[in-house]
């Protein structure tokens, strides 16, 4: 079943084509990447997906209703998450508390009931911290809960990141370059964060990262951009062994090396 379909989105700035006459496709539980070079208009494309910026045409449809043009927190209500190549979390608020804004939007007391502190408040507020101390847990950063949000590594603000995510329970998590900053060892294991998340928590993810190797190992489906257009789609291996791909994206004599495996003869 097709849970996000868009269709030839395209956005103008000025004079500008930053995307042109995009379209994909997401069923639920697919795990796509969405690879291409510096500025080939990746991010702009969840900006759109997200309520970020509004496509000059082209229409965006999740979950059977068109989305496209709605803001930020109304996309977040129809369960669509991010998270950004720029680590956003509210770095002077405790770990706990990131996680519990994300549940903000859904919160049924108000003002009245908030300020003088009457038992819906109460119970609701209660609640909320038991859910948010679950996915701290799944998350190994229970134990961090006091801490300030900016004391953590930056491995775990990235979890930290992704767990505030999922507590709005999205059926659609976009990660934008959620390896950029990683060692090694630190994107193995996010590798494997990213498959579990996917089945632990029955969603679709949509990925934008430079890390080829973390593509090729976890994404079943790969969509490539340059410059504003979809040049290429299919799975790991179709994709790596693509010409347009190798030509446009990397130039054939470093296209091994970045794909972290030979490339066929084209």
């Amino acid at each position: 079943m097709s849970l996000l379909r868009a269709n030839n989105l395209t956005i103008k700035f000025g004079g500008l084509t930053a995307v042109s006459d995009v379209s994909l496709n997401l069923s639920e539980h697919d795990l796509v990447g969405l690879i291409g070079p510096n500025g080939a208009g990746k991010t702009t494309i969840f900006n759109m997906l997200t309520g970020v910026y509004s496509p000059t045409s082209g229409t965006i449809e999740f979950n059977g209703e068109f989305i496209q043009g709605i803001k930020p927190y109304e996309i977040t209500k129809k369960r669509i998450s991010r998270t950004f190549q720029n680590i956003r979390l509210f770095k002077n608020l405790t770990v706990l508390d990131n996680v519990k804004i994300s549940f903000d939007y859904n919160v049924k007391y108000n003002l009245f009931h908030s300020m003088f502190r009457l038992p819906r408040f109460h119970k609701e507020e209660a609640e909320i911290e038991k859910r948010a101390l679950e996915i701290l847990k799944v998350f190994k950063l229970e134990g961090k809960k006091a801490e300030l949000a900016c004391n953590l590594p930056y491995g775990e603000q990235r979890r930290l990141e992704i767990a505030r995510a999922l507590a709005a329970k999205p059926k659609l998590l976009l990660l934008d370059e959620p390896a950029a900053g990683m060692n090694p060892q630190e994107t193995h294991e996010l590798m494997n964060l990213i498959n579990w998340v996917r089945h632990e928590f029955d969603i679709a993810i949509l990925l934008i990262e430079h890390d080829m190797k973390l593509v090729m190992g976890v994404c079943e489906r790969i969509i490539v951009v340059d410059y504003g257009k979809v040049i290429a789609e299919g799975s790991p291996d179709e994709i790596k062994n693509d010409p347009k791909v190798i030509e446009a994206y990397l130039g054939e004599e470093v296209a091994d090396a970045y794909f972290g495996e030979e490339v066929a003869d084209a």
